[in-house]
């Protein structure tokens, strides 16, 4: 026993200089990369700001050719930026061909509640929100500050589109009941139009002046959220404003956490099919 006890030893011993040669070894380590990130300080909100830009590949800014803009809320790194970017560089593939290549510019946030909400009168909504109400403001960088910034730095062109779920859909219906025109395209997912007693259902939205294309999903959510953002489908239907393509998806299988992906990529592929 003792005897095949040590062979086995031995044969490890012997062996295990083999095995070590057969491990791969890390050549080289860099970074990896799918664009950059800006800082910039907004005199409207006297705050810092942070930007993630998604830049397509063989971008250059020395080039003659011009990008369309996405404008993501909630933008930050560790919320939608990344895995949206990742959509539009699959979706811009010459063997997709669903969406063109396209500049995402994610608009990291510093305090969501103040800068998707405009004032409400409704007292849960005040005591949850204290910092509520500061959507005139941020709708106002976007328009003064943000949107000259990355036309002036990046080869942009037109359409440009916002994509805003939850508290950023409330903040890119607003936009698009009173600034129509601040974007081409809207995507609303989850809206949460329940701020303030659906008060921004009532407002009347402005006729538009250029070609929209809207996409409204919401996923399984409870009867108040789908109520509302079928309301809200319903309203710009009825409303005829005019040169829109407008589109509505329910998503019975995904729940406020996980829609928007897929509502991102189905409004990708009907926005931009008509805008062929």
């Amino acid at each position: 026993m003792m005897y095949k006890i040590l062979l086995l030893f031995i044969l490890g011993v012997i062996t295990q200089p083999l095995w070590a040669q057969n491990e791969p070894l890390v050549a080289k380590r860099t970074d990896f990369s799918i664009g950059e990130t800006v800082e910039f300080y907004s005199t409207i909100l006297t705050e810092n700001r942070v930007l993630n830009i998604y830049l397509p590949n063989g971008y250059h800014p020395d080039s003659l050719k011009k990008y369309p803009v996405i404008y993501l809320l909630d933008g930050s790194v560790d919320e939608d930026f990344i895995h949206i970017s990742g959509l539009v560089q699959f979706g811009s593939f010459s063997w997709i061909n669903m969406i063109p290549e396209t500049i995402v510019v994610g608009i990291a946030n510093v305090d969501r509640r103040r800068d998707f909400t405009f004032p409400t009168n409704n007292k849960k909504d005040k005591a949850d929100f204290p910092t509520t109400g500061g959507s005139e403001k941020f709708i106002a960088f976007l328009e003064q500050e943000l949107q000259p910034l990355i036309e002036k730095t990046y080869k942009t062109d037109s359409p440009k589109t916002i994509i805003g779920q939850s508290l950023g859909g409330l903040l890119a219906t607003e936009i698009l009941f009173k600034k129509p025109d601040l974007f081409d395209h809207y995507l609303i997912v989850s809206p949460s139009l329940w701020w303030d007693d659906q008060s921004l259902l009532k407002f009347p939205p402005k006729a538009f002046s250029t070609p929209k294309a809207i996409y409204i999903g919401v996923g399984k959510e409870g009867r108040v959220m789908e109520r509302d953002a079928k309301a809200l489908y319903k309203k710009l239907k009825k409303s005829r404003l005019g040169n829109a393509g407008l589109f509505f998806n329910f998503f019975k299988k995904q729940n406020h956490g996980d829609a928007l992906h897929l509502a991102a990529y189905d409004g990708f592929e009907k926005i931009f099919r008509k805008a062929k």
